[in-house]
């Protein structure tokens, strides 16, 4: 593993694999996991498909803020019932919840996406702007905390 993140790249990767045909929470897992050099399995990418377009096209959760927040359970949950660290893990992903709901005017997909086709050119550069913002907040959160 490696701290040693140019935000940048990490942000160019994300971006590139999320126009490459991986969604959003994807995309973001894709990068953390390819940048910090985990030996992460793929198995990861593949648990958070089912995030994109609030939950499987539900409208909920923004599938970005969703594989920016199981990248920080990644680094900072448990494994272990009542283990304690829960609390600063609680408290980075509030931190990320905080940061993506005033930069990108809420949570909520169908909030966000409102008034826009799945497939529109607005809808994806408004959502690849999303990727870029997150990755590399949860990068900066996971660098500052370890």
């Amino acid at each position: 593993m490696t701290t040693d993140i140019n935000m940048e790249l990490l942000q160019k990767d994300a971006v590139d694999i999320f126009h490459s045909g991986f969604a959003c929470s994807e995309s973001i897992i894709y990068a953390i996991k390819k940048h910090f050099e985990l030996d992460m399995s793929d198995d990861a990418i593949a648990m958070s498909s089912g995030f994109p377009w609030g939950l499987g096209g539900g409208g909920c959760i923004c599938g970005a803020l969703a594989g920016g927040t199981m990248c920080i359970g990644y680094f900072f949950g448990r494994t272990t019932p009542g283990d304690e660290k829960i609390n600063r893990c609680f408290e980075l992903t509030n931190e990320l919840h905080d940061y993506f709901k005033s930069t990108c005017g809420g949570t909520c997909c169908r909030v966000l996406t409102r008034g826009m086709e799945r497939n529109s050119p607005e809808r994806k550069a408004q959502c690849t702007q999303f990727v870029a913002d997150t990755v590399k907040k949860v990068a900066e959160i996971i660098i500052r905390e370890l």
